[in-house]
């Protein structure tokens, strides 16, 4: 299991500092953002796409490092029924090329969100169906947007050698836990697979580490990250929240850096399970803490891992 960063968190940082910070930190591998929802603060999707000697010293400079490669993201919302999602499927394309082209055979993204309907400009995330429209709406997502676009999202990614599509298990997404995940997975088959983030369980309700046993062989990533439930304010509100992630202060949960919201043994738990559930990949921190700076998060979940990790590290910091 090599430990891995979601880079964006250091998107202040120039490229070379990004990766030199990466090497002090014990960090092995990276998550590079390739747009969409993305700034794609260290890598130039376009720039590399369209010259190989930019690609080759894009890769000597993590080679010389030590540092690899874990997977592209591209998450985004490419079934937005307006002119972004036509924008979103085309980064979701090019970043399926450029895996291609520099040997990265993970792509994590999103599943999607579409309409309502065909008449609809804007994503519809229904979580409460009540009345029969409720549930035409869904069918008409899942069967007239969703299975047919994964489909030839499918086809694509395997033109291009990529060998696993790792959907994020995050809300305002059609897949957003492994029901409908296996759902998708059905119709357009294995490629597509979890990009497993337990935070977004906890605020769903829902248990982490009983959603790993059920995915099983379904895990092809896995983001470390955390989410905290705030005392005196979830009891009361619960945990559907629509305050900006910014007003951490009033919100009924938050994202933090590991080890504050589920201490050590919760994590020393989680991914033992991970053990045993046959998954050897990757682990990748994504810190989205904002009560503390960027690299002092990045800091404190990497001691975390380095605890909590069922493998051996040179050094403790």
């Amino acid at each position: 299991m090599k430990v891995g960063l979601v880079t964006d968190i250091l998107g202040y940082m120039p490229f070379e500092e990004m990766l030199d910070t990466c090497v002090d930190q014990g960090i092995e591998t990276l998550e590079l953002g390739c747009g969409n929802w993305s700034k794609a603060p260290h890598l130039d999707l376009d720039g590399l796409l369209g010259n190989a000697a930019k690609r080759k010293q894009f890769l000597n400079e993590l080679n010389v490092r030590g540092i690899s490669i874990a997977a592209l993201n591209c998450s985004g919302n490419q079934l937005d029924p307006s002119i972004e999602g036509e924008m979103h499927k085309a980064v979701v394309n090019k970043t399926f090329q450029l895996a291609g082209l520099l040997g990265v055979e993970t792509v994590v993204m999103m599943s999607g969100c579409p309409g309502g309907g065909p008449s609809d400009r804007t994503p519809n995330w229904l979580t409460h169906p009540i009345l029969p429209s409720h549930f035409e709406m869904l069918d008409w997502q899942w069967n007239e947007v969703a299975f047919p676009y994964w489909k030839k999202a499918v086809t694509t990614a395997k033109q291009n050698g990529v060998r696993k599509v790792a959907i994020e298990n995050l809300g305002c997404n059609l897949v957003y836990n492994p029901e409908t995940l296996f759902k998708l997975r059905h119709e357009v088959g294995d490629t597509i697979g979890m990009n497993f983030d337990p935070s977004h369980l906890f605020w769903m309700g829902g248990d982490p580490i009983a959603a790993l046993r059920a995915l099983g062989s379904a895990v092809y990533h896995i983001h470390a990250k955390d989410v905290r439930l705030e005392r005196g304010i979830y009891e009361v509100q619960g945990l559907i929240d629509v305050k900006p992630m910014n007003q951490y202060a009033g919100r009924s949960w938050n994202y933090v850096a590991l080890g504050y919201g589920h201490d050590s043994g919760w994590w020393k738990e989680f991914f033992t399970i991970v053990k045993m559930i046959g998954y050897e990949g990757p682990i990748i921190l994504e810190m989205e803490d904002l009560t503390m700076e960027p690299l002092t998060g990045v800091k404190k979940s990497m001691n975390v891992l380095k605890e909590t990790l069922p493998r051996e590290f040179d050094v403790l910091t």
